[in-house]
């Protein structure tokens, strides 16, 4: 495996594991009247276009894609459009890290599948293993998984002084 592209592949995961457990250093790095979630946000969709180009890097496109491709594809965005339409951009990137008042949601698929937006981020990856290198592919699931694991230990004292 290409090392540049293994790298890309894994890069958001430290950024997030850092924020997870040193939420109040990032409130204090984003300074006085800038929203951490949006900075937050920002930051994560630049490193999604490093994982992107990354993986398209190592991977080879034919058409038509394969069978299993559009429902996995189609699953696993609406999981994660679902999820963001849910909890917005606050609830989404880490507010309740960050000092932030979230309200606790229940509607599907939120209450029904655990940690339903990394769910389908997974089945949106495997519905490109035609594609892209299986390695590639079980490096940015394993970095899901552990992701998901990190943030299952949430721990209330750990976290960002409430923005005013």
């Amino acid at each position: 495996m290409g090392i540049l592209a293994c790298i890309g592949v894994i890069s958001p995961f430290p950024f997030y594991y850092w924020l997870w457990n040193y939420p109040q250093a990032w409130v204090d790095l984003c300074g006085r009247g800038r929203d951490p979630c949006r900075v937050m946000a920002l930051v994560a969709h630049f490193l999604k276009v490093v994982q992107f180009v990354s993986v398209l890097s190592v991977s080879t496109l034919s058409w038509p894609p394969p069978f299993y491709f559009w429902p996995l594809l189609f699953i696993g965005q609406f999981l994660n459009f679902r999820v963001f339409k849910l909890l917005g951009e606050s609830g989404t990137y880490y507010g309740i890290r960050f000092g932030k008042n979230i309200p606790w949601v229940t509607e599907f698929p939120l209450g029904t599948i655990r940690d339903p937006q990394y769910v389908g981020s997974i089945l949106s990856l495997l519905a490109c293993f035609h594609w892209t290198p299986l390695g590639y592919i079980l490096l940015w699931i394993i970095g899901y998984l552990i992701i998901m694991q990190v943030e299952a230990k949430e721990d209330p004292s750990t976290r960002a002084k409430p923005i005013s």
